[in-house]
């Protein structure tokens, strides 16, 4: 399922094929999105018709989800591997500048893009995250012994089909509190047909446990970095962060807006209008 006002891309990295989503004017300032962790770019099909008239909008299916290639056998979706993918990604696009827009964990791969990269992002918008989640230092040999059993267990372990796809929509909304219509779109394009029934496209790989985490002295430090004008929309039944995290890592970007809206953790899926209202004049501004 596409939106009326998006169409279907292909773009070849130096190591991957990402598929996405993109609408607006090719001459209009870019726009990258990115999506939650087992999502898809139709995370941002809602969001689109209030966007697309005044930015290039390019939603990917990051590596691992929808419609995009999985990394290669033995290769793991580490998080800090994720700033190189979208760097590749503007790289192939020929983007020198763009904005970023991430819900999620396409929020925490934003802020490490605009952190390390600070010269080349306009605008950050962060939808539902503010930064990747951090771990202890102690937690270190654990993390990583969980890491390899995970990988060692699935491999080359089959996935058991869901009958249909509104069954899979049935169990994705039960498990996110999402509405039906959210959930539908999420496994339009995120389930594909085999013998038996559908299954996620999402590489089982993701739900891999991170081999080590960053630590929150090192989420600053890159959140620190960060010099683009940013905007920061939380949800009221959304994440559960840690508010003393949160208050740390907001006061550490130095040009961050703060809003909170009701809704859920995919509020900018359920509250579109509402979510546009509040970052269409930062992007605006770009122009400005």
């Amino acid at each position: 399922m596409v939106s009326d006002c998006l169409s279907e891309i292909e773009i070849q990295t130096d190591t991957l094929l990402v598929h996405a989503l993109e609408g607006g004017s090719p001459q209009a300032h870019p726009v990258l999105a990115l999506h939650g962790w087992l999502d898809n770019a139709a995370s941002f099909i809602p969001l689109a018709p209030h966007l697309i008239n005044d930015v290039r909008l390019i939603a990917l299916d990051l590596p691992g989800h929808g419609h995009s290639e999985h990394r290669p056998p033995g290769v793991a979706y580490h998080f800090l591997d994720w700033v190189p993918m979208v760097m590749d990604v503007a790289a192939a696009l020929g983007l020198e500048r763009f904005s970023l827009m991430g819900h999620s964990m396409g929020a925490g791969i934003s802020s490490l893009v605009a952190g390390t990269f600070p010269e080349r992002v306009e605008r950050a918008i962060f939808l539902e995250g503010l930064g990747p989640l951090s771990g202890r230092t102690e937690d270190g040999p654990d993390s990583l012994k969980r890491h390899v059993a995970y990988g060692q267990r699935v491999r080359n372990k089959s996935l058991t089909p869901y009958p249909s796809r509104e069954e899979g929509a049935a169990v994705l909304q039960g498990a996110t509190g999402m509405s039906a219509e959210s959930a539908a779109l999420l496994v339009s394009r995120g389930m594909k047909e085999v013998a038996g029934g559908v299954i996620w496209r999402s590489d089982p790989r993701m739900r891999q446990p991170s081999a080590l985490r960053l630590s929150e002295d090192q989420v600053v430090a890159f959140l620190k970095e960060i010099v683009a004008p940013s905007i920061f929309v939380a949800a009221t039944s959304g994440f559960p962060f840690d508010d003393e995290s949160v208050r740390r890592r907001r006061e550490a970007i130095p040009h961050l807006e703060v809003e909170r809206l009701e809704g859920n953790h995919h509020v900018h899926m359920e509250s579109p209008e509402a979510v546009a209202s509040l970052i269409l004049p930062l992007l605006r501004s770009v122009q400005g």
